[in-house]
């Protein structure tokens, strides 16, 4: 069974804990374990790292040929970068730079590589396309079931 992930690149106090507590407790370990991400900061990353110290397999689907050049928070270059390494297989979209409609591509690709979808997600509408409201709500339509993980009552930036 393939996990993928959609979420925030910024989230707020609680989440990220949230989030990998949800993993431990719900997910295999080992080479059972295949997790989808696009690498981006925030929940794409986090879920990245937890796959890979529960000895899991990486699969890297990613929005641009020179995507690392969009990702801005402290450290998520380098992070990125040695996920990157460490995936078995890595899948870019055919866009040369970071653009709404390869962000788009990039979640629709990990929604049809993935069994069950996790969104780190505050339930609010996309800031802009292929944003984590668009993800999931394209794995809905296909039937990918998705659990929501977010704490009631916190708010992003």
């Amino acid at each position: 069974m393939r996990f993928g992930v959609t979420g925030h690149r910024m989230l707020p106090p609680g989440i990220a804990e949230r989030a990998v507590d949800h993993w431990r407790q719900v997910l295999p370990t080992g080479a059972g374990l295949l997790g989808v991400s696009s690498l981006a900061d925030g929940a794409d990353q986090l879920f990245a790292a937890h796959v890979l110290a529960a000895g899991g397999v990486l699969e890297a689907v990613l929005p641009s040929a020179d995507y690392a050049g969009s990702l801005t928070a402290d450290g998520s270059r380098a992070r990125f970068e040695g996920l990157v390494r460490a995936a078995a297989t890595v899948i870019t979209m055919p866009y040369p730079e970071p653009c709404d409609q390869g962000f788009l591509a990039a979640g629709q690709a990990l929604v049809d590589r993935c069994d069950h979808l996790f969104a780190v997600w505050d339930g609010l509408p996309a800031r802009g396309l292929g944003g984590t409201a668009d993800v999931v709500a394209y794995a809905r339509s296909h039937g990918r079931p998705v659990t929501v993980l977010w704490i009631d009552g916190v708010f992003r930036d």
